[in-house]
């Protein structure tokens, strides 16, 4: 059998002895001894201020409804290691995951990667897996503490997977030093699963250098990485809108050179980040720091990455947003404490009541928002949790028409969840 991160359980031969009991099933353990299978369900109860709140804690609520039950996620992975010749390490990783919820049934992960044969260093990855971009985007939601990745993950990040290849460096040497790094860049369709299919020729090159955990003091780890995005999509229209300053205003001016159509819409992101780690008596207290900054294309609407074509006009913004954790266990390592904030600004050429003011073509894609997040999570065990987490969003106050003040959209959620 192989050791590999892949896995995050035993393999399936390991599971039942009464395969070992005859000698006719011994052919059967022996031909799925390299599969090992993992999953999780995330069943919750959540309340929002108010009926129909527009939310990223899970997705928005119905218009009349302010509580609801749902499944967030339940997904089952296969992973198969395909034997190397050395026979102590795998020649290859096939990985296929599957979601299955209330709302609908659809593929996660679907990917082959391929080791360099000698010294298995090197890897070539392909199919559908998460962009190698950021800390917070590739924490898998098992993991992760807070129910729901902060609002800039899930737009520029919409399912934090793609259809595309990458490359990646990282020694596999068992007598690791104390500092390693890995390296991981690829080149992306872009519109990742939110679209049924590539809609242009550009791709988005995605690169990230992580530091891997590193001890000191006996009791302090810390590590972090780099990430670097570059790509955009095609523009359908001659008409493209950036900031400038005009009349004394900040607004958007227009750019309608033909050349623009068929051109590429720029996107450029640059993303640092850090965990600190204690170990303790009670057990660890963390502290992670993400930061985000580039440029974005959208429309007059929204800067979600589009999953089909865009039609409208074209809109560039420069942003920035970061997310910041404090995690303590308290008592022993079965109580957790959190504390999160994050902050998404669509657009840092302007701010508050300058936002709506007329003839200045601003719209909510361009209003700034900050989220406190507080929870508590009781382990009781490795495979069981349950999480109860209190959100509170707070919008940037505007002259835009629903944004002269503070939005009603603070939402308590109650997760169990149960993984093997």
């Amino acid at each position: 059998m192989f050791k590999a991160d892949v896995f995050a359980q035993r393999y399936l031969s390991d599971y039942d002895s009464t395969l070992f009991i005859k000698d006719t099933l011994r052919p059967l353990a022996k031909r799925f001894n390299n599969i090992s299978f993992s999953g999780y369900i995330q069943p919750q109860f959540q309340v929002a201020q108010k009926k129909g709140t527009q939310t990223y804690e899970g997705g928005n609520f119905q218009e009349f409804a302010d509580s609801r039950f749902m499944l967030r996620r339940a997904r089952v992975k296969l992973d198969y290691a395909m034997p190397g010749k050395q026979g102590d390490f795998p020649a290859a990783l096939f990985t296929f995951q599957i979601e299955a919820t209330e709302r609908d049934v659809n593929i996660r992960d679907v990917f082959v990667r391929v080791y360099e044969p000698t010294k298995h260093n090197a890897s070539l990855t392909a199919g559908l897996f998460a962009r190698p971009f950021g800390y917070e985007v590739n924490l898998s939601s098992s993991y992760r503490e807070t129910p729901e990745r902060g609002r800039m993950s899930q737009i520029l990040m919409p399912s934090e997977r793609d259809l595309g290849a990458m490359v990646s460096y990282e020694s596999q040497k068992p007598e690791r030093k104390q500092f390693q790094v890995k390296y991981d860049i690829g080149l992306f369709n872009g519109q990742g699963k939110s679209g049924p299919a590539e809609f242009d020729s550009y791709k988005d090159l995605i690169s990230r250098l992580t530091i891997k955990p590193v001890t000191f003091s006996k009791h302090y780890t810390i590590s972090g990485g780099l990430s670097f995005l570059h790509g955009g999509w095609v523009q359908t229209t001659k008409y493209r809108y950036e900031m400038g300053f005009k009349d004394g205003s900040d607004m958007f001016l227009i750019d309608s050179n033909t050349e623009n159509l068929g051109g590429k819409a720029p996107c450029e992101y640059y993303g640092a980040d850090m965990q600190l780690a204690y170990k303790h008596a009670w057990g660890k207290t963390e502290i992670r720091g993400e930061y985000w900054a580039g440029k974005q294309p959208g429309t007059a609407t929204t800067t979600v990455n589009p999953g089909t074509v865009p039609t409208g006009p074209t809109y560039i913004r420069h942003f920035d947003g970061a997310f910041f954790y404090f995690l303590q266990n308290i008592i022993n390592e079965k109580w957790e404490i959190m504390a999160k904030y994050d902050w998404y600004d669509p657009n840092t050429d302007v701010a508050g009541n300058s936002i709506g003011k007329a003839g200045t073509n601003m719209t909510a894609a361009d209003v700034r928002y900050d989220t406190w997040g507080f929870g508590a999570t009781h382990y009781f065990n490795a495979n069981l949790k349950v999480l109860a987490y209190y959100s509170l969003a707070k919008n940037e106050t505007t002259q835009l028409a629903g944004f002269t003040d503070d939005i009603k959209d603070n939402v308590f959620t109650f997760r169990i969840q149960m993984r093997f």
